[in-house]
């Protein structure tokens, strides 16, 4: 792993981010919204780099949420093909780096040929062991907990359902929970992101968007992360 450049600083070990701001950052430049995501991917691939220069072993990154259907058609079929890119020119660089890549969401709802790259992707990059990105689309945490539910009444387990039985049915129980979370753009709110594994998380909001997010705001999260004492929920 690469050495980290804050080794007397508490690193947590998964940090999720909730990248937001592309299209009011485009919009602020007077140009077109999807050249904000386009913005936004070149941004996704550097703080990649960037945590895992600094040690973070998971990062998870909400790319897509189940309520981002509802945008104009327009924007969708831009999202779509930035997805297709990235899956088609990035993979092998994040390879040579040893990361692991995993997506997590209702993927069915994709197109065939997102889903084979989805497929290719996790499997060609299964047995990397530097860095786990955890790529969230057509994610929602409401329908995760909901999944979860329907698994159990499927399978039900024959005792009562206890939290380790409901997380054994998330749809990665495998990934620790995110210990830091942070969101981009200037809002207040976790958008229905990592609700069960978020419970005891640390949050750290910036007015930053997405595409100006760079080394030293994650630095910067990093330091307010690591100046807090987590007690969850002790005196």
């Amino acid at each position: 792993m690469a050495e980290r450049t804050n080794r007397d600083k508490k690193i947590p070990l998964h940090t999720g981010i909730i990248m937001d701001g592309n299209g009011r950052w485009a919009l602020s430049r007077g140009m077109p919204r999807a050249l904000g995501h386009k913005a936004g991917m070149e941004a996704l691939e550097k703080t990649v780099d960037n945590a895992h220069s600094l040690g973070i072993r998971y990062l998870s990154l909400y790319a897509f949420s189940t309520e981002n259907w509802k945008r104009v058609p327009v924007e969708i079929e831009a999202l779509m093909g930035l997805f297709r890119l990235y899956l088609k020119n990035k993979i092998e660089k994040l390879h040579s780096r040893g990361a692991r890549i995993r997506f997590v969401g209702k993927l069915e709802a994709f197109a065939p040929d997102i889903l084979e790259g989805v497929r290719y992707a996790e499997e060609y990059t299964g047995g990397n062991t530097e860095i786990d990105i955890i790529i969230c689309v057509n994610y929602g945490g409401r329908q995760e907990i909901v999944d979860a539910v329907n698994r159990l009444m499927v399978d039900p387990p024959g005792g009562p359902v206890t939290e380790e039985l409901l997380r054994s049915r998330l749809y990665a129980p495998d990934i620790p929970d995110p210990d830091l979370l942070i969101r981009t753009g200037g809002e207040f709110r976790m958008s229905n992101f990592w609700l069960w594994e978020g419970a005891y998380s640390e949050y750290y909001f910036t007015d930053t968007y997405w595409p100006d997010f760079g080394m030293k705001e994650l630095e910067r999260a990093l330091e307010s992360y690591a100046g807090r004492e987590r007690r969850y929920g002790a005196a």
